[in-house]
Order: structure tokens, then C-alpha cells, then sequence
């Protein structure tokens, strides 16, 4: 966990899937590393508040949902379910509910 800024995002995969990890204090959220309308690496954007905005065209979701939030992206991106094991964080890729 000491690897994700607080209030940052760090990119990684699990497995061949990329993800964004994001913290927020000792909250760790996993977002698909995909923007949905412009298919570039969300964790190279900025994290404020609850919300991830894509570098290129200012996309916003939300961490916690996945959601967009603000324009141009219409589509979600996944969310996966963290756990926090000491300093590890373990990211199961089966969709939250």
C-alpha cells in the first residue's frame, strides 16, 4: 500500500487485466486502467475528491462507482473489490456489486 500515493493513483496489473489503484488515506479503490471513451491508462490522470479524471479528454469517475461523472466518457469502467492484508493490497477482478 505504501507504493499508492495518498491522493494519487498508481496503474498496475493483475494478472494480464490492467488497474488503477487509487487511496485516499487507509481506503484503497480499484478502477479497470481503461478510460471507457478513449481507451488510454487512467492511473497517467488526477485523483480530487472521489474522482479519477482521464488525462486526455477530462473524463471523470467516480472511484468508488466507477461512474462518469463528467463528459465526454457515457460508459462506466469496472470496479473491483480490495482487500488490504498488512502493506498488501489484493484486488479480485470479479465485478462489485
Amino acid at each position: 500500500m505504501a507504493d499508492i500515493p495518498d491522493g494519487g493513483v498508481l496503474g498496475t496489473e493483475v494478472g494480464e487485466t490492467p488497474v488503477a489503484l487509487v487511496r485516499k488515506g487507509t481506503e484503497v479503490y480499484a478502477l479497470h486502467d481503461v478510460c471507457s471513451h478513449a481507451e488510454v491508462k487512467l492511473s497517467e490522470g488526477e485523483v480530487y475528491d472521489d474522482t479519477l479524471e482521464c488525462w486526455l479528454h477530462g473524463s471523470c469517475f467516480d472511484i468508488r462507482s466507477g461512474k462518469p461523472t463528467g463528459p465526454p466518457a457515457t460508459k462506466p469502467v469496472n470496479v473491483y473489490t480490495v482487500k488490504i492484508d498488512g502493506d498488501d493490497v489484493l484486488v479480485s477482478l470479479s465485478k462489485e456489486s
